[in-house]
């Protein structure tokens, strides 16, 4: 009796199907080689500074650009562009899932596609709008916050101050980049919460589960890929902020663990401010810190990806 061998089908694809995977394929391509040109324009330009400086320039806490004595370090605004990002991130996700439950959950249907214009709308404002903005409409206000926050919390020691100078600090900044950062996260979320199996949904409430239980036990599971993709894609986002930090912040060039005091940095911000009057040997420095904020946001797309692949939607759901 001979062994049964499996068929082999044969795909016949017809013209447009070949014209949109020539398309696709030459859009990916196109893209790839977008970034590794960027890259390798940066490492070019930033050589010379980094062949001088070498490790300590991710390592220094000083920048002079003079020509008699130029030392070129970014150890503390790497430091305050990650400090600026976390607190950005951590007012902005907990109000996108909230803002993505409401739409998706709770909001009436003929207002869905309102709220869902409106968010959206939110990430069309120009970073420039929310730093005029939030230095003379919301600084003034989260001022107020930012002294309750030393008088109560003083224990803990991101919270406690030397001086009492709350203006143009860390916390200021990041909940204005917060701002910016929340209709992104929000509109990936909605999109993937917006796709939670809607038989389990139902299943969930006729088991006699409450709202609230459903969206604990169906929609948020579901939504888990969602929840860490829009946060890292926002954390992105707020790594790179540049025109709003850099109206906000008071620049130092040091390391400190208070986010309330006055004095910050970013270094995107650094670089549009510096960009202006920096020499021939600055430049230089100014493409290495682009080069190091661009490895930055690489790796944390990388760690996004590789987390949203072990977490990807509609794992693990239990009713």
């Amino acid at each position: 009796m001979a062994i049964a061998e499996p068929r082999s089908v044969q795909v016949i694809r017809t013209r447009s199907d070949r014209i949109y995977r020539a398309v696709a394929r030459s859009a990916g391509v196109v893209t790839l080689a977008i970034l590794v040109l960027i890259g390798a324009f940066l490492l070019i330009r930033a050589w010379p500074t980094l062949a001088t400086e070498r490790l300590d320039f991710l390592t220094g806490f000083e920048w002079v650009d003079s020509g008699d004595k130029s030392v070129f370090g970014i150890g503390a605004i790497l430091y305050w562009t990650v400090v600026i990002a976390v607190i950005a991130l951590g007012v902005a996700v907990p109000v996108a899932i909230c803002a993505a439950l409401f739409i998706t959950e709770y909001a009436p249907l003929r207002l869905r596609k309102l709220f869902t214009s409106l968010v959206d709308l939110l990430a069309a404002v120009p970073s420039l709008i929310y730093g005029i903005w939030g230095f003379f409409f919301l600084q003034p206000r989260l001022l107020g916050v930012a002294r309750w926050l030393s008088s109560q919390l003083e224990m803990i020691p991101i919270f406690k101050v030397d001086r009492p100078i709350f203006a143009s600090s860390a916390f200021i900044a990041g909940v204005v980049v917060s701002l910016m950062v929340i209709p992104i996260a929000t509109s990936v979320m909605r999109e993937v919460f917006s796709q939670s199996p809607p038989g389990e949904k139902e299943a969930a409430l006729a088991l006699g589960s409450t709202k609230w239980g459903m969206i604990r036990t169906v929609v948020l599971p579901f939504g888990r890929g969602g929840i860490i993709g829009g946060s890292m894609l926002g954390l992105g986002r707020a790594l790179g902020e540049t025109i709003a930090v850099a109206i906000i912040i008071s620049p130092i060039f040091i390391v400190s663990p208070r986010i309330l005091e006055s004095g910050a940095n970013s270094v995107a911000s650094h670089i549009a401010l510096r960009f202006g009057d920096a020499s021939t040997q600055g430049l230089s420095a100014l493409m290495a810190a682009g080069l190091a904020l661009f490895v930055l946001t690489l790796l944390v797309n990388m760690l996004a990806s590789m987390i949203v692949a072990r977490s990807r939607s509609g794992k693990g759901v239990e009713i």
